[in-house]
């Protein structure tokens, strides 16, 4: 009801500025106008209203690929549109304290009638901008299978002779729950064996909510190969934490939680057995909280991969660092796959200063922003400080992968969808 309320606001306070910008128009433009606006945005109160309710608004994937997102993008729009018309509505207020403050200097800071005008510059503006954004929303859609291949050299003094030149293939975040055009994955993968990588490594998140998203999807994924193999680890995602459980018992799960432990209903449990054997069918050796030696030329380095490790208080941490890194420490180079990139900084770093590069994703780069050569930028960052490429410090690098795939939004805005080539040198 307060989602609605907030809704209904917006909805009447753009509603008085299109009456505003229309009051010279006829009297058929304005019946458009005004039945047009108030339909769509009925129409989109109610489906917002209804979705948490109404199963069938969940599970269905178009709708709630599309639909939903072309609904909060609507609203968003207006949200845009009614920062312009506060912005005049300060100036009018302002006007309006000047011609009280000062009455009687011969100065008429009102227009006929007494009334301060809205501005129909600042107003037009205001519109122009959150139709900008929506349209923008939409061309975003054609990119979420637009998959961006990043070549990228890593230069290590401490690298193994026999690794130089090592290709490693990395991905994360396929959430394939999302994926709808098997045609259009099949090309990206296309684009990773075409690489011909020595190894290939992906970082969790391979589904949303649940196993049976992989449907599919398995002989898609199953196409992965390299000499080394194809290594893997759980994102946040994996766990199945943002299904709605029918067997969860929220009491006990909260208390469990806030004590620092988890609880993992027994559907849950199943689930992610299922998933590492959807993993293992497909050829991938997941990783959990364990590490293996890659061997080349009768030298070695260390692949060390966790489960999910948010820093961020909302995420889980069920990772476990010291007993993935233990044994590790004869090996003279070591890549952490580690999903959530907050771990770099608050532990990584600090507690593992040998650990040469970690490999992560989870952000997406919020699929929105702005990337130019020596520019980039996404409302991400105000969540991240490490939320998109690669990040030094000292030794030790970090390379945070923008997602192969796509989940609420399904589209992509400047931040496109990323296989990433990392060369080690």
């Amino acid at each position: 009801m307060i989602i609605t309320g907030i809704i209904l606001f917006v909805d009447l306070y753009i509603f008085s500025v299109i009456r505003s910008v229309t009051a010279n128009s006829s009297e058929t433009v304005q019946f458009v106008s005004y039945i047009s606006y108030w339909a769509v945005s009925l129409i989109a109160l109610a489906f917002i209203f209804l979705f948490p309710v109404v199963r069938v608004f969940r599970e269905h994937l178009f709708i709630r690929n599309y639909v939903f997102a072309i609904l909060i993008g609507f609203f968003l729009a207006k949200i845009i549109a009614s920062l312009f018309f506060l912005i005049d509505d300060l100036r009018r207020g302002s006007v309006w304290l000047l011609a009280e403050i000062f009455p009687g200097t011969g100065v008429d800071f009102t227009h006929a009638g007494g009334a301060i005008l809205r501005s129909a510059i600042i107003s037009w503006t205001g519109l122009l901008a959150g139709s900008s954004a929506f349209i923008l929303l939409l061309y975003g859609f054609s990119n979420k299978y637009n998959y961006q291949v990043r070549h990228i050299k890593l230069a290590f003094d401490n690298l193994p002779a026999a690794f130089k030149g090592f290709k490693i293939v990395h991905i994360s975040d396929i959430h394939s729950g999302s994926l709808q055009d098997k045609a259009a994955v099949n090309k990206g993968v296309d684009l990773i064996l075409n690489e011909k990588p020595d190894l290939i490594l992906f970082t969790g998140d391979l589904v949303n909510d649940h196993v049976r998203e992989m449907t599919g999807f398995v002989d898609v994924f199953g196409r992965l190969k390299a000499p080394m193999g194809v290594f893997s680890t759980l994102g946040n995602h994996d766990y199945g934490d943002y299904y709605a459980w029918p067997d969860k018992d929220e009491k006990h799960r909260a208390a469990e939680i806030a004590a620092g432990k988890h609880l993992f209903t027994p559907m849950q449990l199943d689930s992610i057995e299922h998933l590492k054997e959807v993993e293992a069918k497909m050829g991938w050796r997941l990783l959990m909280n364990e590490h293996v030696a890659l061997k080349k030329n009768e030298q070695e380095i260390a692949l060390i991969g966790i489960e999910n490790w948010g820093a961020k208080g909302h995420f889980p941490k069920y990772g476990k660092m010291d007993e993935a890194y233990e044994g590790t420490e004869k090996y003279p180079f070591k890549i952490l796959m580690s999903h959530d990139p907050s771990h770099w900084q608050a532990e990584v770093k600090t507690k593992y200063p040998d650990v040469d590069l970690t490999l992560s994703g989870h952000t997406h780069g919020m699929q929105f922003g702005i990337e130019l050569p020596r520019f980039k930028w996404s409302p991400v960052k105000w969540m991240y400080n490490e939320w998109a490429g690669l990040y030094e410090s000292g030794k030790q690098k970090l390379y945070i992968n923008r997602g192969f795939g796509f989940i609420g939004y399904p589209g992509r805005v400047g931040i496109l969808p990323e296989i990433t080539v990392i060369e080690l040198v």
